[in-house]
């Protein structure tokens, strides 16, 4: 197992036992024997808001991480991916979202199905590529509030 992954497991048997956990990204990373940038890989890609976790870190000093993941009502749930698209959104981040929308039972597999259609390359291509994340982000956030009836 890469030492990503270990770090990445160790956090979220940490979570799995409480709401959040705080930890000093320099003692992780003489924990595991790797280098500070090596925990802030982790967290970049592993610990996202589009995975349903919120980051808290300061750097300097040793700085310190404080990770996360609440439990959201489904209407919650909504509005914290709402607050977390901003103007864009690429497919990669979009499949993220909603493949976590379906694990938390926030929408079933057919509105999965659905929506990752909508949202899909295809379906722009007769706008310019550099508007593509945008006009995503747009429909993904409308959709977002249709299901928050």
């Amino acid at each position: 197992m890469r030492s990503s992954d270990l770090i990445a497991e160790f956090i979220k048997d940490l979570l799995s036992e409480n709401d959040s956990v705080e930890l000093g990204r320099n003692e992780l990373a003489i924990k595991f024997s790797v280098v500070p940038s090596q925990i802030n890989y982790v967290l970049s890609s592993r610990f996202t808001p589009e995975q349903g976790y919120i980051v808290e870190s300061r750097r300097g000093g040793g700085g310190y991480i404080k990770i996360s993941r609440p439990n959201y009502t489904k209407k919650g749930y909504i509005m914290h991916i709402l607050n977390s698209i901003g103007q864009r959104i690429d497919a990669v981040s979009i499949k993220i979202f909603l493949s976590n929308m379906y694990d938390n039972g926030v929408i079933d597999k057919k509105s999965l199905s659905l929506m990752a259609s909508a949202l899909s390359d295809k379906n722009f291509s007769g706008v310019p590529p550099q508007y593509w994340d945008i006009l995503r982000a747009s429909i993904f956030k409308s959709m977002l509030i249709g299901l928050e009836d």
